[in-house]
Order: structure tokens, then C-alpha cells, then sequence
């Protein structure tokens, strides 16, 4: 057994930080590079126990595959979406509540349930209610709307939107719940000092609110963006898979079909590489052209 009293502070610290450097590694890093060698190898079904190195001959199929191209353009569609209507949804609601009203705890509450119920409940339940016939939305345009019931899950677009509605009812409550948080730290002496300059609604809001929003909402929308860009829970039970005929997929949800119908091993690796890099590229860029570590004050 150590004893601490005997030990450098360094290395005291050393020996608690193992057990959750072996977690890391476990669970992170070495599956990380198992990944990376498999995505130059031609594992598969077929090549399951005597696959071998190919170099970069998946990565090769990955960008030379058309489908490719067209799944990256709906990943970026599901994305940008999602997160522009994540992002004014919450902020709006946040606005709101930051007000004094009437029951605010418990509107609060029931705005943030969707981000506490699983995925896959979610998921579940609103593909229910987009069924054809007896699903809630259906009956709902009939009945309030008068217009003919649309086939959410039986066509590319709409299967697709009724995916795109499901992650925007599940995200923005993360949007909204960061947002309260950041509004709830602007000194009150500024809109007090905007008042006394004239400053209407909008203007204290474009001078003194979205700058000041900036520091907390960037990093959250780089999160958002991540997460949005491989979430493929939402993807996969809401579409069943891709339908119809795989024109629902996004990236991951290609990369988990390849992996797991396809058994495709190395291919889904490389692909897997790829979106990793594109992630990481990107959150490099954002992160550095929107100066979100630059102090507000």
C-alpha cells in the first residue's frame, strides 16, 4: 500500500490518475487505433480471420463510390437544419424564459423533457406518429388543416423531414438550457445603460445580448454540430433503416449499414476515418474564425 505522505506530489498524482488512463485506453484510444488499422485492411465477412493490409484501397472505394457524395450532401442538409432551427428555437424560448412569467419553473420543466427521454423512445414514438393511416400528425393536418395525409414514411423527402422534425423537437431543449444560462450572466446594467441611450427591444438585443451570448453559444453549437452530424439513432429507427431504398442515410447511419448489414469492416473504417477528419477539420475552423475562447468583457 503507498503511503502519501512519502510520495512527491507529482507522483501521488501520477498513480491516481491510472486507473482512469486505463479506462481511456480501454475504451478510447485502443479502439480508436484498431480502427484506423482496419480501415487499411480488407476485413470482412468474407476476410474475417485472414484479412490483411491493402493500404489505401478502401479509401480509395470510399471516394470513388458516387453514393458517397450524395449522403455527404444529405448529412450536411440534416446538420445545417437541425442546428439552425436547435439554435433559434432555444435561444428564443431562452429569451422568454429569462422574462418574469407566470409559472416559469414549470414551463422550464416541460421544455427540457425532450432532451431527458432516451433516443430511442423518442425515436420510436414519433415514427408511430408519422404512421400513415393512424399516426397523430396525419389525423391532425386532416382534421385542422383539411389537407390529404402525407406518406411521412414512405417516400425519400418526407421520410427524411419527418427525421429532420423528430432531431429538432429532441435538440433544442440543449439549445435553449445553455442559452438560459449565458443570458442569466449579462450584468443587467448594461440593458439598463441601453435604456437610457433609447435602445429599442431589437437593439439591446443585437448589441447587448448576441455578443454577449457568443462565448457560451459557439461552443455549444460546435458540440450540437458534432453530435447532429453522427447522430444516427434518430436516422436509423425513425427511417427503419434507411427507407425507403437507403435514401434516408447520412453518413454514420452508411457507415453503421456497412458495418453491420454489409459486414464491410474495413470499408466502414475508412469511412468512419473519414468523418472523423471532416469533424475534426471543421471544429479546428470554427472554432478559430469565431474566436470563442476570446473573453466577452
Amino acid at each position: 500500500m503507498y503511503d502519501s505522505e512519502r510520495l512527491s506530489p507529482n507522483t501521488f498524482a501520477y498513480i491516481l490518475m491510472v486507473p482512469a488512463a486505463l479506462v481511456m485506453f480501454g475504451v478510447v484510444i485502443y479502439p480508436f487505433l484498431y480502427n484506423v488499422v482496419l480501415s487499411f485492411s480488407n476485413m470482412s465477412l468474407r476476410h474475417f480471420r485472414d484479412w490483411h493490409l491493402t493500404g489505401l484501397k478502401q479509401y480509395g472505394q470510399v471516394f470513388s463510390d458516387k453514393i458517397f457524395y450524395s449522403v455527404f450532401f444529405k448529412t450536411l442538409v440534416w446538420t445545417f437544419v437541425n442546428i439552425f432551427f436547435h439554435v433559434t428555437i432555444g435561444v428564443a424560448l431562452a429569451v422568454i424564459l429569462n422574462r418574469k412569467l407566470f409559472g416559469k419553473a414549470a414551463i422550464r420543466t416541460l421544455l427540457i423533457l425532450p432532451w431527458a427521454i432516451p433516443q430511442v423512445i423518442v425515436a420510436l414514438t414519433w415514427r408511430s406518429m408519422f404512421n400513415y393511416e393512424y399516426g397523430a400528425v396525419n389525423l391532425l393536418i386532416a382534421h385542422y388543416l383539411r389537407m390529404s395525409p402525407v406518406e411521412w414514411l414512405g417516400k425519400p423527402l418526407e421520410a427524411f423531414g419527418a427525421c429532420i422534425i423528430t432531431n429538432i423537437w429532441l435538440g433544442f431543449p440543449f439549445m435553449m438550457t445553455i442559452a438560459l444560462g449565458g443570458l442569466q450572466s449579462i450584468p443587467r446594467e448594461l440593458y439598463e445603460a441601453a435604456d437610457i441611450d433609447g435602445a429599442s427591444g431589437w437593439q439591446k438585443f443585437w448589441t447587448v445580448t448576441v455578443p454577449l451570448l457568443r462565448p457560451v453559444m459557439i461552443p455549444a453549437i460546435t458540440l450540437g454540430i458534432i453530435w447532429t452530424f453522427n447522430n444516427v439513432n434518430i436516422i436509423w429507427l425513425v427511417s427503419n433503416g434507411g427507407e425507403p431504398s437507403d435514401q434516408t442515410h447520412i453518413l454514420v447511419s452508411y457507415v453503421y449499414k456497412a458495418a453491420f448489414n454489409l459486414y464491410r469492416y474495413g470499408y466502414a473504417a475508412a469511412l468512419s476515418m473519414v468523418i472523423f477528419a471532416i469533424l475534426l477539420a471543421f471544429s479546428l475552423f470554427f472554432l478559430k474564425r469565431t474566436r470563442a475562447s476570446e473573453a466577452a468583457y
